[in-house]
């Protein structure tokens, strides 16, 4: 289900991610330094258990408080460490076009295979707007660029119609969808051309999604638990709806444990319960409030992943 997008944005249609993605979360040190180490491990343990693609320095990865030094370093360790055993969609976008442009020049100089572009936040452009902001970076990348629509972060929806018009775009190969919106998600689907990639940007939608077509997700709980994700994807592209039905439900609770508090809050409370990277969040997010540890630790264990 993997694919490397080995052509450039500039020529044909590159190749667009599918399957699980992770939008792996940005290890810390207690001092709010960068745990390079740990980062290392959680890409290891993503690519060990069957993830397709990995998203760093997304949401979840905090990009919003990463330096552009550290942004670069997060996205050079991981194409290190994947080492070309899976893409690596890098977040790197702006409300700046012109930063979005020098950011993914960034990050495909050290290893990313595709760029996440969300829509600009704050600036709350029009749909126009969109349309001029997405080319441009297109037009200027190295890489493939990967929609990502969460108007929920950003005040700025892409509507289907404008996602279809960027769909047309040679450069632009997928959309992460977090709208909540299945209606919108089916428009797209609908009206897609040939081998543009329509992702899940909310967890919760990974098998509503697939089952109209859709490619897969770019998930946040697969940072604790890509194996079980990892299960449920392929039983969805596979047409296997009873057994990604079940395994669905089984993981609802982290599901829902996880955004309990702003993501990747809960995410990293799951993975320092896990024994695997600490907690620490930077300000201005703090680490999950107390009262809602037993949940997460049941949902935890739900999804088999601590013993009861």
């Amino acid at each position: 289900m993997t694919t490397a997008g080995d052509e450039g944005a500039k020529g044909s249609r590159g190749s667009a991610p599918r399957g699980l993605g992770t939008a792996i979360v940005t290890p810390f040190r207690e001092d709010g330094s960068l745990d390079e180490p740990g980062l290392r491990r959680l890409v290891d343990r993503q690519v060990a258990e069957g993830v397709d693609f990995i998203v760093p320095c997304g949401s979840t990865g905090e990009a919003a408080t990463l330096t552009e030094a550290e942004h670069v370093r997060v996205v050079a360790i991981t194409a290190e460490q994947v080492d070309g055993r899976v893409p690596v969609v890098a977040g790197a976008g702006s409300n700046d076009t012109a930063e979005a442009v020098h950011l993914a020049r960034a990050v495909a100089a050290v290893g990313a295979t595709h760029t996440l572009q969300q829509a600009p936040m704050y600036n709350r452009p029009p749909q126009r707007g969109l349309l001029a902001h997405f080319r441009a970076v297109a037009d200027a990348s190295d890489v493939p660029v990967v929609l990502y629509n969460v108007p929920s972060r950003t005040a700025c929806n892409i509507e289907a119609d404008t996602t279809l018009a960027l769909a047309e775009h040679p450069g632009i190969v997928a959309i992460k969808e977090a709208s909540g919106s299945l209606a919108q998600i089916a428009a797209i689907l609908r009206a897609r051309p040939a081998g543009f990639g329509v992702l899940s940007g909310d967890d919760p939608f990974t098998l509503p999604l697939m089952a109209l077509g859709g490619d897969g997700v770019i998930s946040v709980i697969a940072n604790a638990a890509p194996a079980a994700m990892a299960d449920l994807v392929r039983a969805a592209a596979c047409g296997d709806i009873a057994s990604a039905r079940a395994r669905h439900f089984t993981l609802l609770p982290l599901m829902t444990a996880a955004f309990v508090e702003s993501n990747p809050i809960p995410i990293k409370a799951a993975l320092a319960e896990l024994g695997l990277v600490g907690a620490t969040v930077r300000s201005p997010l703090v680490t999950l409030d107390e009262r809602y540890l037993p949940a997460l630790r049941s949902a935890l264990r739900e999804a088999g992943l601590l013993d009861r």
